[in-house]
């Protein structure tokens, strides 16, 4: 099934200001926060919790700041798409935690996860809109 051009960011900290990141494993390796395409029929709200659910487990209370973000999507991705499309719409969520909790990890998608500070969070991951909604994160800790 080929997938629609939107998508959520799913960006998971803690009261300390650890963030988690999981190390993705295909089409290469990286790191990320959660994210994952909306299915159809299905809006960013109900997206961004199966999302969380399944990449990590995790059940907590969500919130949509309100920001989309559009991108060109990779090459290694557009075969998942309908022919031409070449735009992605980004969701942006955040997950606030009291403290770390366990994960159980979806091993299709992630190899590995890591609670990091910030400042680490922002200049590991892969994509400019994962550092952009970090660096939101990080003005407001």
């Amino acid at each position: 099934m080929l997938r629609r051009p939107e998508s959520v960011l799913v960006v998971v900290y803690t009261n300390d200001g650890e963030v988690l990141i999981l190390k993705r494993v295909k089409p290469f390796e990286f790191w990320q926060s959660v994210t994952g395409s909306l299915q159809p029929a299905e809006n960013h709200d109900e997206a961004a919790r199966r999302e969380l659910l399944e990449e990590t487990g995790l059940q907590n209370e969500l919130h949509y700041t309100g920001v989309t973000r559009q991108f060109t999507i990779d090459e290694r991705w557009r075969d998942r798409f309908s022919p031409g499309v070449v735009e992605n719409v980004e969701y942006e969520y955040m997950c606030p935690l009291a403290a770390r909790q366990e994960l159980r990890l979806s091993s299709a998608e992630h190899s590995a996860a890591k609670w990091t500070d910030i400042d680490d969070a922002i200049a590991t991951v892969w994509s400019w809109t994962n550092r952009r909604a970090l660096e939101s994160l990080k003005a407001t800790l």
